[in-house]
């Protein structure tokens, strides 16, 4: 009998990539995926089974959330640039998966990670928008400042390099005063000890290259106005105030330097005062 020309069909356990002469095995990254589906599928096949509040249902339930908690921490890795504990974004994003285990309908024919993982990403933006901000933001820039993110990382992509200011303004249709804002509103999740190092061990903390108060600046306009004030006195007056306040000479010495007693320069300097104080009130 001729041999029998009817095409051969591949064995059920066959990988697709094994057909048409392509025999390399899938890589074990999307055999894993493809496992992980699998079994949520016959898990909940399992669960539509079973009646909530039961220990059956909850030993499966746990095991669902157990299975698809690579994709939670797939979704928080998209926020790694936030600097948050990568521990407490993959637990808002469990919350997130739970709600989406409680909420999936497997006969509508929808994949589970598909409809799960808007539900997981919006709970984790939610914990940021909520709970993680030092500073409140209005919410108009907060969602602005998504968008520029987003363009951002478009750019960059398109451009190989970081886009300026006017490059992202142009993509929004948005002003370059408003890219700003939203750079500004993106750092304030945290706030940054005034003691931190700023650039590395070793170096000093932004508290460190603050200014301080001079005590000086206090003498700065009494000095001025003292000045201004001498000019106006009688030469031989001024000679015996800088002798006696900036020479640090006694009266006795002072005397002796002018060759005038010493109950003269009392009273001269006692005039001096009395002038010095009349011109302060009058220029006050």
């Amino acid at each position: 009998m001729p041999a029998s020309t009817a095409p051969q069909v591949p064995p059920q356990d066959t990988p697709a990539s094994a057909v048409d002469g392509d025999e390399r095995p899938l890589s074990p990254a999307k055999k894993r995926t493809a496992d992980t589906r699998a079994l949520t599928q016959v898990l909940f096949g399992q669960l539509k089974q079973l009646s909530p509040g039961t220990a059956e249902h909850g030993r499966v339930r746990a095991a669902l959330i157990e299975a698809n908690l690579p994709l939670v921490r797939y979704a928080a890795a998209r926020f790694r640039s936030r600097n948050e504990p990568m521990e407490d974004v993959v637990q808002v994003g469990t919350i997130g998966l739970i709600n989406a285990i409680d909420r999936f309908d497997p006969d509508r024919g929808v994949q589970f990670p598909t409809f799960a993982m808007p539900t997981v990403v919006g709970e984790i933006k939610r914990y940021f928008r909520d709970n993680v901000r030092t500073v409140h933001v209005p919410r108009r820039l907060h969602e602005l400042w998504v968008q520029v993110t987003s363009a951002t990382e478009d750019l960059t992509t398109s451009f190989g390099r970081s886009p300026t200011t006017a490059e992202i303004a142009e993509r929004l249709r948005i002003t370059e005063d408003e890219v700003l804002a939203c750079i500004e509103a993106g750092r304030s999740y945290h706030a940054t000890s005034l003691e931190a190092a700023q650039e590395g061990d070793g170096l000093p903390g932004l508290l460190d290259r603050l200014g301080y108060e001079d005590p000086a600046l206090d003498g700065v306009e009494h000095r001025d106005l003292v000045r201004h004030l001498l000019v106006q006195l009688p030469e031989r007056e001024q000679r015996i105030l800088l002798l006696r306040y900036y020479s640090n000479l006694t009266q006795s010495q002072i005397s002796a330097e002018l060759g005038v007693s010493q109950m003269h320069v009392s009273r001269l300097l006692a005039r001096s005062f009395a002038r010095l104080r009349s011109a302060n009130r009058i220029e006050a």
